[in-house]
């Protein structure tokens, strides 16, 4: 159980912070414990984001394959987890590498209505854009905002270059 898990590497006490009823904004944060696995792994969160967008990577291409309305419906739904899950989190923990539902939001925006190659190439551009956040005006400008806005807008905005470089590609390439 995600809730009660004790890591060397930090505390949780949910308890202590007032978070107690955060159980499933926890799993949720997480994107169901893949913000865990690399601190699992090599104790560090370095390369989580990373790990959460290859998990929702597949989840939303096949979510696009069962038609636009879902498909839309299922990145409204991410969206709005990510930044509720973020909202109850954020106050006691900041944002934490573990805290990954902002990588698969973005992931998800990133790769609405394309096929595996030009949403492998709108991934790729929506890591490199939520990575290097200098290199890509207006993905540092949100992430400064305070709380969840910024945890979770600066994926959004990153996963919007992934967008245009997914459709550039599926445009011109695929």
């Amino acid at each position: 159980m995600l809730y009660s898990l004790d890591i060397k590497y930090e505390t949780w006490n949910l308890r202590k912070a007032g978070l107690g009823s955060s159980r499933v904004a926890r799993l949720i944060a997480s994107f169901f414990g893949t913000g865990l696995i690399l601190r699992g792994v090599r104790g560090s969160d370095a390369g989580s984001g990373t790990v959460a967008s290859v998990f929702a990577f597949p989840v939303a291409v096949l979510l696009g394959g069962l038609g636009p309305l879902v498909q839309v419906l299922s990145v409204v739904a991410v969206i709005g987890l990510a930044y509720w899950s973020v909202s109850t989190i954020v106050g006691a923990e900041g944002d934490a590498g573990w805290i990954v539902i902002d990588e698969a939001a973005g992931t998800f925006v990133a790769v609405i209505a394309f096929t595996w190659l030009p949403g492998l190439v709108a991934l790729v551009v929506f890591r490199a854009a939520d990575i290097f956040k200098g290199v890509f005006p207006g993905v540092a400008t949100v992430d400064r905002a305070p709380g969840a806005l910024g945890v979770v807008g600066d994926d959004l905005v990153a996963g919007l270059y992934g967008l245009a470089a997914g459709l550039a590609a599926s445009l011109w390439v695929f």
